[in-house]
Formats: structure tokens, sequence, C-alpha cells
């Protein structure tokens, strides 16, 4: 057996309503912060599920500040202003109340407000020099398992995007309440789901860093997850489905924050920063094809998970991996989301750049199970096309 390590949130919080509890919470464990930040995106303001939470925290004495500036794929800009404001109001504790995208820069702010060390110094993997200011975690959709993993994700040019990637940006604290993705669209809880499930799919067959523990989380986020997709698509205001999904997302992002993603991550990556596509549907859209270019190397492992989302698959390795597959490509069709790159508005000419761009993902084509080359890339961008 390899030699590993695991990290994750220390303290994780899984129950419906507990967002309106805040104040309790974050009064139980710092005591002594006055002053706290929270971080979302307009859109989830619009809502009107932040409100339970300010009014929790400000019941128990706590001066609330609001950035709801984040958007999707985050520029720099954004991340510095909203550190700039932190910093100039004191704040004693960040909360990221949001999709992804919110909880990547609620991150990057408890870092940067505590810190001298520029952003762009911490690029990479290992390398921020500071302490963070204390964090919490509240997903808003059940995909991206960015409350338990230590990763950030930022555009850093008009297409590209660099991440920052080390222990300070754990939370301290995550908490998993169906209540707040009530109102998540079909299409966008299937396409979160999806990309959740990648999250899992990739951290069991990652070339590095596999070992029992991510192996046991990722089973156990399928589970879940393929349990549940459906339930949440069809009906939105299941309350246990929509947990169910939270809980599978959470333990995904605990999988493969130690054991990590690789190509389809790698592949997704310039279909968002280049033609704005959601990242969990740019998963999906590359997802099977990565998949019939892995199972070479991946069948057994892509065999085993089969068990999970084709459990009546027989014969080889090779025929439950392609079950697998075919399963995924099932699912994107039943809950109506775009399965072709075409549909969301890339062209042939598009796919050199795509390619070209998809293997500057280094830290991500590492780990894939199967060593890919720009001709490859280029082969499964035309095959998705």
């Amino acid at each position: 057996m390899n030699n590993f390590d695991f990290r994750t949130v220390p303290y994780l919080i899984s129950q419906s309503g507990s967002a309106a509890q805040l104040g309790q919470i974050v009064t139980q464990h710092y005591p002594q912060v006055k002053r706290v930040l929270i971080v979302t995106d307009q859109g989830f303001l619009a809502t009107g599920l932040v409100t339970p939470s300010i009014a929790s925290l400000e019941k128990h004495g706590l001066h609330v500040s609001l950035f709801s500036d984040v958007v999707a794929d985050p520029p720099e800009a954004v991340v510095l202003q909203a550190a700039a404001s932190a910093r100039q109001q004191d704040i004693g504790l960040v909360i990221g109340l949001g999709g992804g995208s919110s909880m990547d820069v609620a991150k990057l702010i408890a870092i940067l407000a505590n810190s001298e060390q520029p952003l762009n110094a911490m690029y990479g993997i290992g390398n921020i020099s500071g302490q963070r200011l204390p964090l919490l975690q509240i997903p808003t959709t059940a995909g991206t398992g960015s409350e338990v993993t230590p990763i950030a994700i930022v555009t850093t040019g008009a297409t590209t995007k660099m991440g920052v990637v080390a222990p300070q940006l754990y939370a301290d604290i995550a908490i998993l309440d169906a209540e707040l993705t009530l109102g998540l669209p079909p299409k966008v809880t299937a396409a979160t789901g999806i990309d959740a499930m990648v999250h899992a799919i990739e951290a069991y067959t990652t070339k590095h860093k596999k070992n029992p523990l991510s192996d046991m989380l990722a089973r156990q986020a399928l589970s879940l997850l393929w349990g549940n997709i459906d339930k949440a698509c069809s009906n939105g205001n299941d309350i246990d489905a929509r947990q169910a999904m939270l809980l599978g997302a959470m333990l995904a992002g605990q999988s493969f924050a130690n054991a990590p993603c690789a190509a389809v991550h790698a592949l997704a990556y310039p279909i968002g920063g280049i033609f704005h596509v959601p990242h969990g549907l740019s998963n999906s859209l590359v997802l099977p094809h990565v998949l019939r270019f892995n199972a070479p190397a991946a069948a057994t492992l892509y065999a085993e998970l089969a068990s999970i989302i084709a459990p009546d698959a027989q014969g080889s390795a090779e025929a439950r991996s392609d079950a697998l597959i075919q399963a995924m490509e099932a699912l994107a069709t039943r809950v109506g989301i775009a399965t072709r790159l075409s549909e969301v508005g890339i062209q042939e000419q598009d796919l050199d750049q795509l390619a070209s761009d998809a293997m500057l993902q280094t830290r991500l084509l590492g780990n894939n199970p199967r060593e890919l080359t720009l001709a490859d890339a280029r082969a499964i961008y035309r095959a998705a096309l």
C-alpha cells in the first residue's frame, strides 16, 4: 500500500435549516469575533435566502458586511477588491455562501485580508506563506465540493485560469443545508450534480495520491449522487434528495482534495474560460469522451464504479467500463442538459485553441491514468463536437 496523507475540514454540519442558525454556530466557535463578511453573488442574494443567515448573525451581536459582486470564473480584480474591502473593515471571519466561485473567493479573501503576500505569488501548489482569517463555507449547489477543498480557481486573463492550492484554504467549518438549494433549476441541479460525480470518478482513478480513504469517499459520493440526482431534478423541493446530493458532493470534494482530478477537468477549463460555459456543464460535455480515451488504462477501476452506476452490467472489465460511460451519457440526455460542444457555440475552428489551452493544465493532466497529448486532446474535443 502506498504511503499517503489525508486532510479535510475539521468540522462538518449536515442539517436542513442549519444556515438559519449561523449566529449560534459562529459565536460558539469564535466568541472573540465581532465583524463577519458574507461572500456571495447577486443571483443568490436575489433569492432572499441570505436573509435568515444575516438575521441570525445580527441576533447574536455580530456586525455583518456583504460582498455580493462574485461572478462565475471570478477574475483577479474581483478577488483583490473584496480582500481590500475586508481588510479596510477589519473583518474577523469570512463566510462563503454560494456556489464554487463564491466559496473560492471567500478562501482567498480570508488569506489575503490577513497577509501581505500578493495573490500572484500564491498561484500553484503550496505557495501560501501566511495564515488566514477564520473561514466558514456554505454551498448553495451540490457540485463543486469547494467547501472541503484547499483549492481556489481564479481567472487571470481573457481566457486563462490559475489555481491556488494550499492547506491554508481548508475551511474551519462546512455547513450543508439543503434548504438553500431548493430554488435551483433542474438543469443547474443536473450539471452541478454531474460535476460532483466527475470529482468522484477522477479521484478514484487518479494516477497520484489515490488511497483507501479517498476511494471510500468517492464510492459513497457516487452512490448518493447517482441515487438522488433524478429525484432532485424532477422534484426540486425534495428536501431529502437535495440533502443527499449536498452530502454526496461534499464527500466527492473530500475525495478529490486528497486524490486530485485529471483530464476531464483539464479539458473542461478552456471551455469555461473561452466560451463562458458553466463549470459543471463543461465537465459533463467532455466526460464520456475522456472516459473512453482513458478506458485502456482505467477499465478495471471504471468497472468497479459501474457496480454503483450500472449494477446490472455483466462481463469483462471493458464491458462494465463501457456500461458506466453509457450510463453517464444517458443521464445527461435524461436530465436535458447540452451533450455536444456545438450546442454551446463551439465550432471545428475552435478545437485547436481548446486543445492547446487544455495542455497548459499540467497540474491536472499529470494525474490522468493515461498520458494525453495535444493530438489526443483535440481528438477528444472533436468527438464531443
